[in-house]
């Protein structure tokens, strides 16, 4: 089982994949919405689409997983 596969059981659903500036207006805007974030470490293999100028500073980026508040 991914890791994704593991969050999305319970309960996470996969957002986008940012770095700074831009990881924390996300962050707080999903907060402001009220749901819960959880932030994962950027996984090249993981990400769709095009990831090799992501893939050269891979610590630079987070993955926003978020879900409802229980």
């Amino acid at each position: 089982m991914t890791r994704e596969e593991e969050l999305t059981r319970l309960g996470w659903q996969r957002q986008a994949t940012y770095d700074e500036p831009r990881l924390s207006e996300m962050v707080d805007t999903y907060r402001e919405i009220g749901l819960e974030i959880h932030l994962e470490p950027f996984d090249p293999a993981e990400e769709p689409g095009c990831t090799e100028c992501m893939a050269a500073s891979p610590q630079k980026y987070k993955t926003i997983y978020t879900r409802k508040k229980s």
